[in-house]
Order: structure tokens, then sequence, then C-alpha cells
């Protein structure tokens, strides 16, 4: 009687998985291609990949699978997880699923990554842009990417716009890795290294938006050889800004320190070490080491008072707006309010009800923080121009009725609605080191 031989596919996944086992019911065993199953959705302006990808939604969670050479899957999974302990914008990944084939099949392995709820590709926001093109927003978060990176010691190998999606960040794009297949993490990087990603980084940019240009998607009046040109001259700014040492006298010392850190502050970044020479003409050099990691404190002062998780950007406008709510009550009541109790009251009667009164065919169209950042600005603009201030109320309504409709629905919006409205804002952000 021969020997009965059984076949186990194995799964890989990061802690905690117990968010990831509805999954496993999946049809592991047949190649991703030929897969029909109810979870599988189609995700609308998808970048472009070399490798079948697909996506599933499962618990209100949406999946994008890879599938790949175990190896290169392998790889790339230890790669994501480095990313993310370095607090580098970058998809999660899940886990690996491999020895997938059975008999004589053999299958390669699939990455599981979470799908980056409220992001776009470089194909949708060009496709549906909000007023001019978002050329010069995209090129500046491509850039800042590939600044923290390369600060990591991380050579990406193929910068380009396919590789990466956008996040909307109050006004401000940010940029978020999606792919490191081709890349390389050092202990640092040398110069060439640095100069080659940016000469790829040059060529990719360059033809996807050349295939922008074919497919009638190109704005009018954007040349894709100096757009293209243009990472590599942001890039240099930028890393000047950031990198470059500075020699004052000693008795400057003190306020030029602080005008450094805040620029660095400014732009995102944080002073992992300061360091100060003394030269030989008694000048001092001021050497800083930047920390790779966003700083993220507005991000997690905002989570702490009302549990709200947002983009830095919108937390600090959420925390403004926060401020001068404690300012009228105190005004309005004649006595002290503590930053506690504002709080509380600004969540339960401006920040809530705006986000409650978000039409049911709306949802999903951007997050929700970034759709009070924009009814604030909303509300500036209506409020300039009646010489009032028109309140929360009027500017909310107006901003539902004449632009929201407009914001191209959003990729995760083939989520069903019921499922949707059930899924949490978000995860709390990282916690900063």
């Amino acid at each position: 009687m021969p020997a009965l031989i059984f076949c186990v596919v194995r799964f890989v996944f990061t802690p905690p998985a117990e968010i990831a086992t509805g999954l496993l019911t999946l049809p592991w065993r047949e190649p991703l291609e030929e897969w029909d199953d109810d979870r599988i959705v189609e995700i609308a302006q998808r970048g472009i990949s070399r490798h079948i990808v697909r996506f599933v939604v499962d618990n209100g969670r949406v999946y994008a699978l890879k599938e790949i050479d175990e190896r290169l899957a392998r790889r790339e999974f230890k790669l994501l997880r480095e990313l993310d302990e370095m607090e580098i914008p970058a998809v999660k990944v899940l886990g690996v699923v491999v020895d997938r084939g059975s008999g004589n099949t053999d299958l390669d392995a699939i990455l599981v990554t979470e799908f980056l709820d409220f992001s776009s590709s470089y194909r949708a926001l060009f496709s549906h842009p909000r007023g001019v093109a978002p050329t010069g927003r995209l090129l500046d978060a491509l850039v800042e990417l590939l600044v923290r990176l390369h600060l990591a010691g991380f050579y990406w190998g193929d910068c380009s716009l396919s590789n990466t999606l956008f996040r909307q960040d109050a006004g401000t794009l940010k940029a978020y890795l999606v792919d490191t297949e081709t890349a390389e993490l050092h202990s640092s990087l040398s110069a060439g290294q640095r100069e080659d990603d940016l000469t790829r980084a040059f060529e990719r940019v360059g033809g996807e938006l050349f295939d922008l240009e074919a497919g009638g998607l190109l704005p009018e009046g954007i040349d894709p050889i100096e757009v293209a040109e243009e990472v590599g001259i942001r890039y240099a700014k930028l890393w000047e800004e950031i990198t470059h040492d500075e020699v004052f006298r000693p008795e400057e010392q003190r306020y030029r320190i602080g005008e450094r850190l805040r620029r660095l502050n400014e732009l995102g970044f944080d002073a992992e070490e300061v360091e100060l020479l003394t030269q030989d003409d008694d000048k001092v050099r001021l050497r800083i080491r930047t920390r790779v990691g966003e700083p993220g404190h507005e991000r997690w002062l905002l989570y702490g008072k009302v549990g709200i998780v947002a983009e830095e950007n919108q937390a600090r406008a959420l925390l403004n707006d926060m401020a001068s709510f404690r300012g009228h009550l105190q005004k309005k009541e004649g006595r002290p309010v503590s930053e506690a109790e504002a709080a509380q009251r600004w969540l339960a009667g401006e920040y809530q009800p705006v986000i409650n009164a978000i039409p049911g065919h709306l949802r999903g169209r951007l997050a929700p923080a970034e759709i009070f950042y924009e009814i604030l600005t909303h509300r500036w603009f209506l409020s300039e121009s009646a010489g009032r201030d028109v309140g929360t109320r009027v500017a909310s309504k107006s901003y539902f009725d004449n632009i929201l409709p407009k914001v191209p629905a959003e990729l995760t919006e083939v989520v069903d609605p019921e499922l949707a409205l059930a899924t949490p804002e978000g995860s709390p952000p990282d916690v900063p080191s």
C-alpha cells in the first residue's frame, strides 16, 4: 500500500497574527490569477506591477497579495519589517505564504501586505486632479521618502511613481513605499549608491509620465523630461539642507543650533545627535546626525487627547482648532477650561458631528481627519468672503454639497459600504523612539 503524503501550506505571519485568521481559508493551492473567491475585490486606478497582484477584503481590512518567487518574497518580507521598525513610511507587511504546490504543481510564494487606506496611485492623482496638476506636491513627497530611505542606508534600486502610494495630508501629499524587490539595506550609503538610485528614479519617472502622456492623462504644459529632472534637483536641495555642516562663532552657538533644529523639524525630520567641533580659527562647526523616523509628536498628542488617528500635518491643524475652541469656551463661559475638558467638548461638539454628517455615498473619499481639515480651510474662505465667521455647520454643508462630491472615489471604495462603515478609523500611530 503506497504511503500517504500530506502537503502542508506554510504561513509565516508577523505577530499579532489573529487579524489574519480569516485569510487561512483562501484557495492558496491554486494559482493566484485563477482564484474565484467572494472576498476578491478590484481596485480602481491601481498601480502597475510586473507580478500577479490581487486584493482581498477580510474582517473589514483590505490586503494586497503578490505572487512572487519564495526567495524574493522572504527577502521583501524582511525588508518591509525593518522599514516598519525604522518608522519609514511603507506598506505594512503581514506575512508570506509558501509551500503552496501539491503533487507535481510548483507555485510561487505569496507576499501579503495590508492595503494602505485612503491612498492613491500617481495615475489616480493625475487622472482626477483636484485643481492644478499635483506634479510639485507629488515630487516633493517622493523625494522626501527617498531621502529618508537613504539616511537609513536603504538603497531602493527601483524608485518610481508606480512603486509608491500617496496619502493626502492637510493639503500636502505623503509618499509610502510599496515595493522592495530590488532594495538593499546597508549601514550607510555611498554617494555613488545614492546617485545610482537617483539615475534610476529619473529614468522611471520620465517613462511613467510619457506613458501618461500617451494615454491622454498628463495635463498640457507638463514635460516628462523636465519633471523627471526635478527629482534630482529637489533631492539635492533637501539632502543638503538636512546633512550639511554649519560654521559659526561661539557666541552664535545657542540660537544657530535652535534655528537649525527648527528647520529640520519643519521638514519632518528630527535630530538624533548634535556634535560641536571647535576649529583652529576658534569658530564652531555644527554637525547633526539626522534621525530617520518622523517625530510624530502631533500625531501622538492628538491620539492621546481624543483618540483620533491622523497624519502629522492633519494632527497639527486639528490641535490648533482644538486650542482655538478652548479659548472660545473660556471667553464665552468666563472661567478657565482645562485642556482635557476642552478636548472632549471639541470632540463631541465640533469634530464628531462633522464626521457623522458626511453623506453615506461620499464616505471613503478622504480620511475623516483630512475632511475635517478641509472643512476648516473652507470655513476660512467662506468667512473671508462673508466678512464674518460663518461657523462650522454652514461650512460643512457647503463642503459636502460643492467640494467633496468632486473628490474622486478613493481606492478603498471597493469595500462593501456596510463593511467600510464598520472599519475602525485607523490604528494608533507608531510609538516614537
